[in-house]
């Protein structure tokens, strides 16, 4: 027998949530028709039906686009300084991409590598992942090429399945998902299906091997390739596993604040030194960069791919780059 659960029960469950003081997000449709994870105010918003594909990425609930490290305050010859509050509020992201859900174990070894990062850790801790099963997939997805599937569970706590008929089969995966569906679901005889798995258009492991031939660091392909990229980032900020970053102090001489802001490795001013010098000068370099780090240092580094094969960064690319383009031309060199 599975366990169920209606739309309407689900909502009430949000409210409930939410109501008793945790913080809630879930995919919403914004004016412009696109749809964004983002904190709720109640479950009224809350989109869980079609195929969704939200513009940003649910990392910013676990990494965000602007983190206080510190205060500081200048206090004649000293400086006072206060930590930043701990995150130590339950929260709850309703909705997720199964390739969105797999993000977080792949990022998980990063933020616990040299550096303990408390603020990462304490979100992740505080975090309950409910995900949905995807019903179709469409020409930017590519997750079984690196290992994923529609119904990855990696980095989920629950994984809900569409059974069209305004309810969900609930599949809690952890312990988390158990204690927040307990007693709120009923027996049924009905069990959900996701969709087939993404074609395989490339082979990973080829791709890897070329990568890793050093001939090929200063090929022409890359810049090639990269002659229409804009270097506007848009890639690595939609993407759920980029996290490239900047620490800034933010304020004045006499007060302010030390913060961890998001930057991106397609950015022209990333690698620029104080002399003037920029190691990685072009956008081909830049690309080269990205994609190497994500199929080849990472996983020598950390044992996995630092991609979930979402297709973001494709998907919202104005000049239709993005990884899977990439990996396709390299492969048929």
């Amino acid at each position: 027998m599975s366990q169920i659960i209606t739309l309407e029960q689900l909502k009430s469950l949000v409210d409930s949530l939410i109501k008793d003081g945790a913080k809630v997000a879930a995919p919403v449709v914004a004016e412009n028709g696109r749809s964004f994870y983002q904190y709720l105010d109640d479950s009224s918003s809350m989109l869980l039906n079609g195929f969704n594909k939200s513009f940003n990425s649910i990392k910013e609930f676990f990494f965000p686009k602007h983190e206080v490290l510190y205060q500081f305050v200048r206090q004649e010859n000293d400086v006072l300084l206060t930590d930043a509050v701990p995150f130590e509020t339950s929260q709850y992201i309703f909705g997720a991409r199964p390739c969105e859900a797999a993000a977080l174990p792949i990022l998980d070894p990063l933020f616990a590598w040299d550096y303990q990062d408390r603020f990462y850790q304490q979100r992740r801790e505080k975090t309950t992942v409910i995900s949905m099963a995807c019903l179709e997939s469409d020409s930017h997805c590519f997750c079984s090429a690196v290992g994923g599937s529609p119904e990855n569970p990696n980095g989920s706590d629950v994984m809900l399945y569409d059974l069209g008929d305004g309810s969900f089969e609930v599949r809690c995966l952890t312990e988390k998902g158990k204690q927040l569906f307990n007693g709120k679901t009923n027996a049924s005889d009905k069990t959900g299906t996701a969709c087939s798995p993404p074609i395989k258009t490339f082979d990973i492991e080829k791709i890897q091997l070329w990568l890793k031939d050093k001939d090929h660091f200063n090929d022409p392909f890359w810049e090639e390739a990269s002659l229409r990229c804009v270097g506007c980032g848009i890639c690595t900020f939609v993407c759920p596993t980029c996290h490239c970053f900047d620490i800034v102090d933010e304020g004045s001489f006499k007060k302010g604040e030390r913060v961890k802001n998001w930057d991106s490795c397609q950015s022209a001013l990333f690698t620029l030194h104080a002399s003037g010098h920029n190691p990685r000068s072009t956008q081909g370099q830049r690309q080269r960069q990205r994609i190497t780090h994500k199929f080849s240092i990472y996983p020598d580094k950390f044992g996995v791919l630092l991609c979930s094969g979402c297709g973001n960064c494709s998907r919202h690319c104005s000049a239709a780059l993005g990884v899977k383009p990439f990996l396709k031309t390299i492969e048929e060199r």
